[in-house]
């Protein structure tokens, strides 16, 4: 039992991920602060191997692993960006707040969705799956005027609320081979470009954009491909 509690104090770590990004955004020092979140991702994507290989709901049947998980991802994946987003002037001066305030609002009742994590012949997540983290980092790197930037927000913050399905990166099974291969890929690339902050990569960033149109473009295909066999 007791080896069992490693696999939620590293999902826990991402707290520690949390406060440290927000201290980041506080001294301004926005590199530090998506490195923190880098991380923080990087712990999502393997906590759940972990604690399937430790057995944690055999063995902790009462302690709900996932409910930590999902407030940890609400902090590091809305909340933090939101708040990064509003510090750096990335947002219109007067109603930024009140587009913070929705993509907060929008996350919380798509995290609340109890079919927020769909299980049908695969893994999806149903509604945009508030990567709003890895949206704050492409408003941070490709410089858009404000008002597009919140224009983006509020179009992703609709999405939430449209059941499209979503490929769940670590468990869709179609392609996964595939998708783990880009997606390490791209990680990789979003490292070195985060590390080399403040300094422009423009053409690298451009490169990056590959990754997430594979992505929405095999999600629309499966989406499509399941609500044919449901």
């Amino acid at each position: 039992m007791t080896i069992a509690w490693i696999a939620h104090l590293y999902t826990g770590l991402g707290v520690v991920c949390a406060l440290a990004a927000t201290l980041a955004v506080i001294r301004s020092d926005y590199r530090a602060a998506f490195l923190w979140l880098g991380l923080q991702v990087a712990i999502d994507a393997t906590d759940g191997v972990l604690a399937r290989a430790l057995k944690v709901k055999e063995c902790l049947p009462d302690f709900d692993g996932a409910r930590l998980d999902d407030i940890i991802d609400y902090l590091t994946y809305v909340f933090v960006p939101v708040i990064l987003l509003l510090h750096a002037g990335l947002l219109p001066q007067g109603w930024g707040v009140a587009v913070g305030a929705i993509v907060l609002l929008s996350s919380a009742y798509g995290f609340s969705q109890t079919a927020a994590k769909l299980k049908t012949t695969e893994y999806f997540f149903t509604g945009f799956p508030s990567y709003w983290n890895l949206t704050a980092f492409y408003i941070y790197l490709l410089n858009l005027p404000v008002t597009v930037n919140a224009a983006v927000l509020l179009l992703f913050a609709v999405f939430v609320f449209v059941p499209l399905r979503y490929v769940y990166p670590t468990r869709t099974e179609t392609l996964r081979g595939l998708t783990t291969v880009l997606a390490a890929g791209w990680s990789a690339l979003l490292l070195w470009i985060a590390l080399r902050l403040p300094a422009p990569s423009t053409p690298w960033i451009m490169v990056s954009l590959i990754f997430p149109i594979y992505y929405l473009a095999l999600s629309l295909w499966l989406d499509r491909r399941s609500r044919r066999l449901s």
